[in-house]
């Protein structure tokens, strides 16, 4: 109900309904079509993970950005692979968590660097070494197929630099980092570039 009212006092935002968990979430994006959610991770039911993927997997989207309290890193990381565009921590100074939705609204990603370091513990931490292989193999065997300039700014994308700092890194133009970008998107089957990040970051692992 605060984030409501928060969300309500901008002139540009508006809550166009809320649901009590993932199910119900279906129904309420299926039927308002609303430009972002904000979808909590832990809910009872269906979780906020399932929920994510079957949304982001239906055509023309809205984009997702998680809550979170990380009660667990493995729930955030599965919904940032299954398209969400970033996630903020329930306890966000409310100015933030708009900053976060203008942000998820305009196709970039929103991730906190408190937040991002504890998904990049998350994805490079203790966990089956089985699972760990076999994330590294498909994430290697994915970047295989691009161009080693396309190699480049997919790893300039993981280190977090934006468009100019990548053209400047790579002593070349923001339209090419753009062309780059967008074969990055075609090649590797991804929507957006935390899903490029999560890659190199596992094949790097």
């Amino acid at each position: 109900m605060a984030l409501r009212l928060v969300i309500e006092g901008e002139p540009d935002l508006s809550v166009v309904a809320e649901a009590a968990d993932g199910e119900a979430a279906l129904g309420v994006v299926e039927q308002h079509r609303p430009d972002v959610v904000l979808m909590d991770v832990r809910m009872p039911g269906r979780d906020g993970l399932s929920a994510t993927r079957e949304i982001l997997s239906w055509p023309d989207p809205p984009r997702v950005l998680v809550l979170t309290t990380f009660d667990s890193d493995e729930l955030v990381l599965g919904a940032l692979r299954a398209g969400a565009l970033g996630f903020v921590l329930k306890d966000t100074p409310p100015p933030q968590i708009i900053t976060a939705v203008r942000t998820v609204a305009g196709g970039n990603p929103a991730l906190s660097s408190a937040a991002t370091a504890r998904v990049i513990a998350a994805a490079t931490g203790p966990h089956s070494s089985d699972a760990r292989q076999q994330s590294r193999t498909e994430a290697r065997t994915r970047l295989a197929t691009l161009t080693e300039r396309e190699l480049d700014t997919a790893r300039a994308i993981a280190d977090g630099l934006g468009n100019p700092d990548i053209a400047t890194r790579l002593h070349i133009s923001v339209a090419t980092v753009k062309a780059h970008t967008g074969s990055l998107f075609a090649k590797l089957g991804v929507d957006n570039r935390v899903q490029i990040a999560l890659l190199v970051r596992d094949a790097e692992d």
